[in-house]
């Protein structure tokens, strides 16, 4: 059949919507555990700690060097079996099954995500001025209270547009999550593309849901952004 069925491609904006739950999770989990383990690897390399910097160096290097997909194949076969190796080895009786596909790409992307925002984290750290660090000092305070009370907030205001880009960035990344069998928006769509030979109308709806996932999200990050630097030039100004 010619042309575009629009009434096809609106009966599946339900079923393609069931997918975003998993989308999002993807996406929020792998944000925030790569900013946790992004700021402590940026902690080594800012302070050059020994070993841990050049490893760290090598991490950042590999995971963003190399495709996502990639990684997440590597991941889905190589954690398995992993398992079986240390059961092996060490006589455990882990379950191989316990890495199913979804914790196997929340794995996966948040460690790919902890790649880029080890370097983000690094410059916005740096890009505050050092000597707001010494002067935290010399009133008292400890290097990891200076840092935690004075040098992070503002780093993190600095950080945020980068921040913004790499959350949106992510949401998009995770339509990657279906070829090891997440049923996001994008494993639905598949799906439902197969079935009813209606690829286009299917994956035009899953781009649109995508769209609209960015642009709320955009949204929301742009008035976090603005009162976090409202809130910072109050700050300023009160000091």
């Amino acid at each position: 059949m010619a042309g575009i069925d629009l009434q096809f491609a609106l009966e599946q904006v339900p079923k393609i919507l069931q997918g975003v739950p998993y989308t999002l999770l993807v996406t929020i989990v792998a944000m925030i555990v790569g900013l946790v383990i992004g700021t402590i690897l940026a902690f080594f390399r800012i302070y050059r700690v020994p070993v841990l910097h050049q490893l760290t160096v090598l991490f950042v290097s590999f995971f963003r060097g190399t495709p996502l997909i990639v990684q997440l194949f590597v991941f889905f076969y190589g954690l398995p079996m992993l398992i079986l190796s240390l059961n092996d080895t060490f006589q455990w009786g882990l379950n191989p099954d316990i890495m199913s596909p979804l914790v196997i790409a929340l794995i996966a992307y948040s460690i790919n995500s902890a790649s880029y925002l080890t370097e983000v984290v690094r410059s916005a750290i740096q890009s505050v001025d050092k000597g707001q660090l010494e002067a935290a000092k010399a009133v008292g305070m400890t290097t990891f209270q200076g840092m935690y009370r004075i040098i992070l907030p503002q780093a993190f205001v600095t950080a945020l547009p980068n921040l913004g880009n790499h959350f949106i960035m992510l949401i998009k990344a995770s339509a990657l999550a279906f070829t090891i069998g997440i049923m996001d928006v994008l494993g639905i769509s598949r799906v439902i593309a197969n079935d009813g030979y209606r690829f286009l109308e299917t994956y035009l709806v899953a781009a649109l849901i995508y769209w609209l996932l960015s642009i709320i999200f955009e949204i929301i990050l742009a008035r976090i952004e603005k009162r976090a630097r409202t809130f910072e030039g109050r700050a300023s100004n009160t000091a």
